[in-house]
């Protein structure tokens, strides 16, 4: 029973975490078209919240699956001088490997962001965020609908379905939406392939039209090997190009025009929250991450981080920091698991640095990814290790949202079952569970804790 009361009690945080998180986000991007309502999202700074719900006011976010018909490869799934506590905490009954506590240095070789005149692909493209695709009444927060008071009148069954940000079903997804109180759904290349913008619009309309609590509506636009959207004329006469090719071309300025122009399309279309930016560090082509990284090394990708959150930031969309801790040179999680067998000293002047940047920046949401990480959990995939989300929460101060890597892929699925994935996630301290599943999943952690699992 203990184990149940500890499940509930970490459903009952989380929940509270992405109902005030998604009640933000509806409310930055409504702001968009009304700006008078500037000082209402003002009062809603997510730190606070989180850091100290109980006293804060109401002031206060990979899938990166491959669709079946995509290429594995292609699925989802600032210098900034930091310094990452080393120190580790014993307190937890997981056998804790010792790290060496060195100071991060950051290279000599520092390459800023530009700061200034932002350039484009398309010179068209204005720099205010376009009218979105959502409903247009949004409530301006009271006591009677602040996130403590909705959590109070939830059943348990819409707190879990909170948890979860689901692949979208190609069939009856706005029904399924309010049957099972899902948080989000994350959109596919197959949402995009054979429709007009026009009738994107309305699928996600509906979507939120369905939903009681705003929900987030989410895609992985990288650019390069991996778009859901762009890739089809449609949406756009030319897919996004890769971080690395953008960067050969016009460096830092480049990046943050292009950000700027996918935070439009995805508005556009009524889409809150992009599954980017890549922040693993890779230098080496034979790598399966690299294609999607900025392919060069840490510092130069933690001011690239920088660049691509602060402008999702300024343009209102919510952001995801993967794979966290860091996918280095392993081999690909979609198929199977990965075992990481570097030392821990190469995440603290490495692999940390990015995801410090985007944590420093803002970021709202950060993936944990579904490598075995010997060095901080050897019994565990990343994703369901209690160690490495405190690694995440206490060494970079990380304070917004957790999200699993797709809960589908091999890299977990050859672990643990589909029901017990789904348990473990949560208790390791995940916020938000990316999944295909979650017809199997929400029922699975219902019956956990009503003590009728296990």
């Amino acid at each position: 029973m203990k184990n149940h009361h500890k499940l509930k009690l970490r459903i009952l945080v989380s929940s509270l975490s992405l109902i005030v998180f998604t009640i933000l986000l509806s409310l930055l991007v409504y702001q968009t078209t009304h700006k008078s309502s500037a000082d209402k999202a003002s009062a809603f700074p997510i730190r606070l919240y989180l850091e100290n719900p109980e006293t804060a006011s109401f002031d206060k976010t990979d899938t990166t699956e491959t669709d079946s018909s995509e290429n594995p490869e292609t699925a989802s799934d600032s210098i900034v001088e930091t310094t990452i506590p080393t120190e580790q905490d014993t307190s937890t009954t997981q056998n804790i490997p010792e790290s060496s506590a060195q100071e991060v240095q950051t290279s000599e070789n520092k390459t800023e962001p530009a700061s200034v005149e932002t350039h484009t692909t398309n010179p068209a493209i204005s720099q205010e965020p376009p009218t979105p695709a959502v409903p247009a009444d949004t409530p301006n927060p009271s006591p009677s609908n602040s996130p403590q008071a909705i959590l109070e009148q939830m059943s348990l069954e819409e707190k879990v379905g909170q948890m979860f940000i689901a692949r979208c079903p190609e069939a009856h997804a706005a029904q399924l939406a309010a049957d099972y109180h899902l948080g989000g759904y994350i959109l596919f290349a197959r949402d995009f392939q054979n429709k007009t913008r026009e009738q994107v619009i309305q699928d996600i309309r509906s979507y939120q039209t369905a939903a009681s609590i705003p929900m987030l509506i989410g895609v992985d636009e990288e650019g390069g090997v991996v778009n859901r959207i762009s890739k089809y004329p449609q949406f756009r006469s030319q897919p996004f190009q890769s971080p690395q090719e953008l960067f050969s071309a016009g460096g830092l300025a480049l990046i943050q025009s292009d950000t700027i122009e996918k935070c439009q399309l995805l508005h556009e279309l009524g889409l809150n929250l992009n599954f980017a930016p890549v922040c693993d560090v890779s230098e080496n082509p034979n790598d399966f991450i690299y294609r999607r990284t900025l392919g060069r090394n840490a510092s130069e990708t933690a001011s690239y981080v920088k660049t691509v959150v602060s402008t999702m930031k300024q343009q209102k969309m919510g952001c995801v920091l993967k794979h966290f801790p860091g996918y280095g040179n392993n081999t690909d999680t979609h198929t199977g698991i990965a075992y990481d067998n570097r030392p821990y000293d190469t995440f603290i002047s490495s692999d940390f640095l990015p995801f410090q940047a985007g944590i420093n920046n803002g970021a709202d949401i950060v993936m944990v990814s579904h490598n075995i990480v010997n060095c901080m959990d050897s019994q565990a995939p990343a994703s369901l290790s209690l160690r490495v989300h405190e690694i995440l929460r206490n060494d970079l101060g990380f304070s917004g949202v957790i999200i699993t890597d797709e809960l589908s892929m091999n890299g977990v699925l050859d672990y643990a079952d589909d029901t017990s994935i789904a348990i473990m996630a949560i208790q390791a301290g995940n916020d938000l569970l990316c999944c295909t599943n979650f017809d199997i999943q929400i029922p699975a952690i219902k019956c956990c804790l009503s003590g009728r699992y296990f």
